[in-house]
């Protein structure tokens, strides 16, 4: 008889301590690519039959999927869902945008993440009282430090249904100076999309199945715009789990994928490291459109959607574990989500940890 996985979780790491004493923001610390990783165990070794009934026992979720040394050595859909079930992933969208802004630089579209925005948004920020906007800077955008009041949670509503989403978001009051404090924001990655459009001469879905789908192999679906057609920039992209599995192999793998360098190297380590305190959980932090976390004793860049979408990059296991669930409102998604938590960091992570760290030591010996 198997016990209830639920049960079977044990106590957090205080790993999680140290890592949050010891993170220094803007580390150099190297992320370890799965290049650098030798397979250590055949997949069929490796159980994760407790992940499996845990993640039946969730209403919310939708799908599981785990690749580990490149090998899809689980693929489980939940509560009518399948392969071909495209998902809401809401906010994973931000990580997308962050992609393409990478390769936008690499492409000369846009100088550097040092850019000001007052280069793309000269009219809307033409007056005098609006020079400390003008000096905010992509970078700033990318990490969620511009400084200006944020149009998520509380704003949301009034910044959606305004008859322009560009000109309200700019018209933000500058609470901080740019740089200085994350505060999260869908309305600075919006601007990134109307970026995108400005500097590319194409919208933002056109650039992103030309620099993004068609690399990867498949066809991004369309998703909504603004009064003013910009595609939203950090929300309601729509994918497959496994259209995000591979979206989550090509930063895995340096930005290489199908033999092509995707997205430059360089853009994915500096994606990946820490250059933002989350002020909305202590011990987690942010980069360009990703959130990190320590998750079993490692360092995990993780994109994150509301209602739980997940694509966790664990770079020294080699291994992406993506999930995707309901996206609507409910009293059940904060419980949804730490059982998510708890079912990717105790239930994948930790027992394939366990199994890298045994083959090493049969290696040795």
């Amino acid at each position: 008889m198997v016990a209830n996985p639920i049960c079977q979780i044990v106590s957090k790491r205080l790993a999680a301590t140290v890592f949050t004493l010891c993170i220094v923001i803007e580390s150099t610390q190297p992320t370890v690519s799965a290049q650098e990783v030798t397979r250590p165990v055949s997949a069929p070794a490796v159980q994760l039959d407790a992940a499996v009934e845990m993640a039946g026992s969730l209403p919310r979720l939708y799908s599981l999927l785990v690749s580990w040394h490149d090998d899809l050595i689980l693929e489980e859909y939940f509560n009518g869902r399948g392969p071909s079930t495209i998902a809401n992933v809401k906010s994973v969208s931000k990580s997308v945008i962050s992609a393409l802004i990478g390769i936008a630089i690499s492409e000369a579209h846009i100088e550097s993440v040092g850019q000001p925005i007052g280069d793309f948004f000269g009219e809307e920020l033409a007056s005098e009282t609006d020079a400390g906007k003008r000096r905010i800077t992509i970078d700033d955008l990318l990490t969620m430090q511009s400084g200006l009041e944020t149009t998520s949670n509380r704003n949301y509503g009034a910044w959606t249904q305004s008859s322009d989403w560009v000109r309200f978001a700019l018209a933000q009051p500058l609470e901080r100076s740019p740089g200085s404090r994350m505060e999260y924001s869908t309305g600075n990655t919006h601007l990134l999309s109307a970026i995108l459009t400005i500097a590319t001469g194409k919208s933002t879905l056109a650039f992103a199945r030309e620099a993004l789908g068609e690399p990867l192999g498949f066809q991004l679906a369309n998703w909504p715009q603004d009064p003013q057609g910009i595609y939203f920039g950090g929300n309601d992209m729509e994918f497959t789990p496994r259209q995000m599995m591979a979206f989550g192999q090509l930063y895995l793998h340096g930005g290489r994928a199908n033999g092509s360098q995707v997205i430059p190297a360089d853009w994915v380590g500096a994606s990946l490291r820490p250059r933002a305190v989350s002020t909305r959980e202590s011990g987690r932090y942010y980069g360009y459109g990703w959130w990190i976390r320590e998750m079993a004793g490692y360092w995990t860049p993780y994109a994150w959607g509301y209602g739980g979408q997940f694509i966790v990059l664990v770079p020294e296991l080699n291994l992406v574990v993506v999930t995707t669930s309901s996206s609507f409102p409910s009293d059940e998604r904060r419980p949804h989500l730490r059982q998510l938590y708890d079912l990717i960091e105790d239930l994948v992570i930790a027992p394939l940890s366990d199994a890298q760290r045994l083959a090493a030591v049969v290696r040795v010996h």
